[in-house]
């Protein structure tokens, strides 16, 4: 590459103006909170804002519903930022003159606080909510999604929020087109300080004072909760702190205002109003308000947890009414709230008096339940015995190792792993300077994170001849609740083309545990004779499935399994749709059509020894089901293969048509909304069998 030398003329053109695309965000609120408390600005006017124990109340409330319906969902974050939050709005709404979204940018990065902001704009009435209106959180009937999600919520999101770090480097391009459309308004973006471990979210640190001093950006406030604390721990102890990032803030440009109480309301409001006015006054130095939080304020238990109760702790209603009282510390909450807490403990009664009926009236089955476990498990079981075998197998994570299931091996040998902090690029990176030392690295993180942050580091990787071992959990809709940003539906399309890279979706523990162990071993086979070596890529879900699905299963490398022969038409699923399969292979048996079914583990490998002679057998009939889009995935990959092959074939490939997830209680919600089930599979075999 060199330098570029030439010479080019310069043209006119007309005057540069922005489209003019019509707002979709909500008015300003034209009514005060419905729980209002009051502070005092900075000349000493009163200003009524929303109540931070409304807030916290109601987010409460809402995620019972939500945990009753099946779903995770979020309370340490918003318990957070409630004072937060509440300034900020309270100084966005109180615009005169003009909507709040022409004054104000409003960017909210902490996805996991996004239900606190729909408590605290119920409380205003804001885009006509009510509280009933959020009852059905995270819900499919819901636009009130897990996360703050633009495509459904439009009127009440400006930029899509999840995945952490990465609506600040978004909210810097809205700060930097208000500057060239000569626009009149402040951008605000709070952010956690997990969010803070991001890579990207480190450059927009540098990228935003960098180009605002040289009058690029217009006037920018940044808010950081800083709590020291993230999804699985205390950020400093698991990880490193970062009090010195936060040090260094002042150095790039950044104009850094201390508020050393985040839950002091009155102190926030003038720390954010002080903010907002030296952001207008110089642009050239955009503000970081750095607040002291505590993560889970308002309940002693999550405030003293070591996750600050990041996810809601309570598992139905059993203990609302008292939350609600303890979050009001000993004065009376507002009745409406009361009574809806009441209502959710005497629902709660009312169920366990039903479950306790049935249980004295119907004394438990004989017969032996199927035993089942998280796919993940298998993956960590793997790992723990090639490591007892003497395999210097290493893990890396980033936070979330509880929930990808590496946590078992971290817990059997204590001494083998690393946590790098909320910042996946660099967790794969990492992975791959331990793979040149070498070890057998095993990296892990949410599959949505894997292949968005981590797919240049999983490239290069590869290119220097440095492989890693990835397990990638809650991939597809299996992270329901979550909503699209975190649901990964490009999953194998994402990485089935990286070179020397092997993607396997395994369908159960005792399949993931022989592939895992297989995979390690081959690893160290190919090191050890001087080969470059392969990534293995394990794609799972993350609900529980039976240990394996036939009785004396084999897990051959590379090989698909059939479950079941058939003459008809050819069923191809993995991962965590494989049941859709067998089901639909059962009941088209029932109406004799005798289907075989096969799981197809080995994505971009496509064995066709195995689905080859299948599907010739089966005249060409092939039906393909999996949660990823269907241009890219499995069933595409499949069917480009046996073409290769010159296998002639029909094909009917349920999957997703180009479309976003969204949030819902459970997968099997999502599922049903898109067509993947059973039922659709049978029709789809039908309509090639010509019996339809």
């Amino acid at each position: 590459m060199a330098e570029d030398k030439s010479v080019v003329k310069q043209v006119e053109a007309p005057p540069l103006a922005p489209l003019n695309l019509k707002p979709r965000l909500a008015p300003t609120p034209r009514r005060a909170p419905k729980y209002p408390v009051r502070v005092k600005n900075a000349a000493g006017q009163e200003a009524i804002l929303g109540d931070p124990r409304a807030t916290r109340a109601l987010v409460a409330l809402m995620d019972v519903h939500a945990v009753n319906g099946g779903a995770a969902c979020h309370w340490g974050g918003p318990a957070a930022f409630a004072e937060i939050m509440a300034a900020i709005h309270g100084i966005m709404f109180s615009v005169k003159g003009r909507e709040w979204h022409e004054a104000f940018n409003f960017v909210n990065d902490a996805g996991h606080t996004e239900n606190g902001v729909y408590a605290l704009r119920a409380n205003y009435g804001f885009d006509g909510m009510t509280f009933e209106d959020l009852k059905p959180f995270r819900s499919i009937k819901s636009k009130f999604t897990g996360h703050g999600e633009s495509h459904l919520n439009p009127e009440g999101v400006l930029l899509s929020n999840g995945p952490l770090g990465s609506a600040l480097p978004q909210s810097q391009g809205l700060a930097i087109a208000d500057k060239v459309a000569k626009r009149d308004r402040v951008t605000i973006c709070t952010m956690s300080d997990g969010a803070a471990m991001e890579g990207e979210a480190k450059e927009a640190f540098a990228a935003i004072p960098g180009l605002a001093s040289k009058a690029r950006v217009s006037p920018y406030v940044l808010v950081i909760s800083d709590n020291d604390t993230k999804l699985s721990g205390r950020i400093t102890k698991d990880a490193f702190s970062m009090q010195r990032t936060f040090a260094a803030m002042g150095a790039l440009g950044w104009n850094v205002i201390p508020v050393p109480n985040g839950h002091d309301l009155q102190a926030v409001y003038l720390a954010v109003e002080q903010g907002i006015a030296a952001a207008k006054a110089d642009p050239t130095r955009p503000v970081c308000l750095l607040a002291k939080t505590i993560k889970g304020y308002g309940i002693k238990a999550t405030e003293e947890n070591s996750t600050g109760g990041h996810g809601f702790p309570l598992a139905n209603g059993e203990r609302i009414v008292d939350w609600v009282n303890e979050i009001y510390s000993g004065q009376q909450p507002p009745e409406e709230c009361l009574d809806w807490a009441k209502a959710l403990r005497l629902d709660w009664e009312q169920k366990e008096a039903a479950r306790k009926a049935k249980a004295a009236a119907s004394p438990p089955a004989i017969a032996p339940a199927v035993k089942k476990d998280k796919v993940q498990s298998g993956l960590a079981k793997a790992a723990v015995r090639a490591a007892q075998e003497g395999l210097p197998v290493y893990s890396i994570s980033a936070d979330v190792q509880g929930s990808t299931g590496i946590s078992l091996f971290q817990k059997s040998l204590p001494d083998r792993f690393i946590e790098v902090g909320i910042a996946e690029a660099n967790m794969i990176s990492t992975g791959a300077g331990f793979a040149k030392a070498g070890f057998i690295p095993i990296v892990d993180t949410f599959g949505q994170f894997g292949v968005t942050k981590g797919n240049l580091p999983l490239t290069m990787a590869a290119l220097s001849q440095a492989p890693v071992i990835a397990l990638f959990s809650h991939v597809g809709f299996q992270d329901a609740a979550d909503g699209a940003s975190h649901q990964a539906t490009t999953y194998l399309a994402a990485t089935s083309a990286i070179p020397h890279t092997i993607v396997i979706a395994p369908s159960c523990s005792d399949e993931a545990e022989a592939f895992m162990y297989q995979a390690i071993k081959r690893y160290a086979a190919d090191r050890a004779s001087g080969k470059d070596g392969d990534t293995y890529i394990f794609f799972v879900g993350r609900e529980n499935y039976p240990l394996s699905w036939v009785e004396n299963a084999r897990y051959e490398w590379g090989k698909a399994q059939v479950l079941q022969e058939g003459s008809d038409v050819v069923l191809v699923a993995c991962g965590p749709l494989l049941s859709k399969a067998i089901e639909a292979g059962t009941k088209l048996a029932e109406q004799n059509i005798k289907a075989t079914v096969i799981n197809n583990p080995f994505i971009n490998r496509v064995d066709l020894d195995t689905i080859g002679v299948a599907v010739k057998a089966c005249s060409g009939r092939l039906v393909t089901i999996e949660d990823h889009q269907v241009v890219g995935g499995m069933g595409a990959q499949t069917s480009h293969a046996l073409s290769r092959a010159g296998i002639a074939h029909r094909i009917k490939s349920l999957g997703i048509h180009g479309e976003f997830g969204q949030s819902a209680y459970v997968a099997e919600h999502l599922y049903e909304k898109h067509g993947l089930t059973a039922k659709k599979m049978i029709e789809a075999a039908l309509t090639l069998v010509d019996r339809k």
